[in-house]
């Protein structure tokens, strides 16, 4: 079915706040072809759905920034108008139930060519208020290590040995030999559980030995929404699409005296995304955006740092050079080792404004990039980068 066909099965006003909004109908065949079908599945009532049906929604989009590729359709315009007066009568406990609509939701409502289009057709799609600072957060763990499995295994180990060493002569002692095998493993069994971790495999990278950059891990994110932090003037509260299913990480930024709302919306930019969770005014935050400050320092500016065109949420980031370019981040930085402090005063911006680490002790330089190129600070010569 062509996009004409399928949106003028829309009902009115709807049809007239996709038609108003000018928001694209894709821009490849495959795209045009999948925003026709949301909009006739809209248009038929088998996706804005009552409250308690709006779990399969959820599913689909706990990953997705737009329903269709990575910018907004109409598609999108159409699931906004369709869930409109679902979400404008909904109670809060409700709508937390369903973070990732309600996200997506917010979102939508929020870009320029919707929110134009629907104050035209006020109060039909008047704005929907969201309480995100007191939505339940995300848990995000880290998997803990198996240290119980580890040591029952190194127990096996020592009374097998211990066993298979036994001379005949041994025989008469041997219910003594036997507690003092067992008081082996017990005791020893931490001990011999580090000696033997190094042989597991190498899914997460050791934080032993000197910080090094490659144990940060830098990934690509998407700002789908930013509000001012309701108890600190200087904060913004971000959630950023890094392409987890989980969702969009709850991010909050001191950026709001460098960098305006306006152009925090909708910005792609590099995270930091293995540092230890960190309260921040009542609002926990699992990650850090990286920001260029100028070489006159803050009050010289501050810029987000921004990847190359076309990358998408999730996408790696990481330092160029044979020993970091495809090595394995930690899956958290401990703080007490102070990996991120340590590493951070050799990033900067070189001449042509790319951003780089350079190694303080060798001099040499490791531009950061994704795969499809390397990152940059739009306006900085030799910022540092935090």
């Amino acid at each position: 079915m062509s996009y004409e066909s399928s949106i003028s099965k829309l009902p009115s006003p709807l049809k007239d706040l996709v038609a108003t909004s000018q928001a694209d109908v894709g821009k490849t065949e495959a795209d045009k072809a999948e925003v026709a079908q949301w909009i006739e599945k809209i248009a038929e009532g088998e996706v804005a759905l009552p409250p308690v049906l709006l779990q399969d929604l959820e599913t689909q989009l706990i990953p997705r920034t737009y329903v269709v590729s990575n910018y907004l359709t109409a598609a999108d315009v159409a699931l906004y108008g369709a869930l409109h007066p679902v979400f404008s009568q909904l109670p809060p406990a409700q709508l937390y139930s369903t973070p990732a609509v309600m996200r997506y939701f917010d979102h939508i409502q929020t870009r320029p060519s919707v929110l134009a289009a629907a104050s035209a057709l006020s109060p039909a799609f008047s704005s929907v208020s969201f309480d995100l600072a007191s939505a339940p957060p995300i848990e995000r763990k880290v998997d803990a290590p198996k240290k119980k499995e580890k040591a029952a295994a190194v127990a096996e180990q020592v009374v097998a040995v211990s066993k298979e060493d036994k001379s005949p002569e041994d025989k008469p002692k041997e219910k003594k030999e036997k507690k003092k095998d067992a008081a082996a493993a017990d005791n020893g069994g931490k001990k011999k559980e580090k000696a033997s971790a190094p042989a597991g495999g190498k899914a997460v990278a050791e934080d032993a030995g000197e910080p090094v950059p490659s144990m940060i891990d830098m990934r690509i994110g998407h700002i789908v929404d930013v509000k001012k932090h309701p108890e600190a003037d200087s904060l913004y509260i971000e959630q950023i699409d890094l392409g987890e299913e989980t969702g969009p990480r709850t991010v909050v930024s001191g950026l709001v005296n460098y960098i305006p709302i306006e152009e925090m919306r909708d910005k792609y930019l590099v995270c930091i995304c293995n540092l230890k969770p960190a309260n921040m005014r009542g609002v926990k935050s699992f990650a850090m955006v990286l920001a260029a400050t100028s070489k006159d320092g803050k009050d010289g500016g501050v810029e987000l740092i921004q990847p190359p065109p076309g990358c998408k949420p999730g996408e790696r980031v990481y330092f160029e050079g044979p020993d970091y370019e495809n090595a394995q981040p930690l899956a958290q930085m401990n703080p007490k080792k102070k990996i991120f402090e340590t590493i951070q005063p050799g990033f900067t911006t070189l001449n042509t404004k790319e951003a780089a680490w350079i190694n303080p002790v060798t001099k040499s330089v490791h531009r950061i990039r994704t795969k499809d190129g390397i990152c940059v600070a739009p306006n900085f010569i030799g910022a540092s980068l935090s």
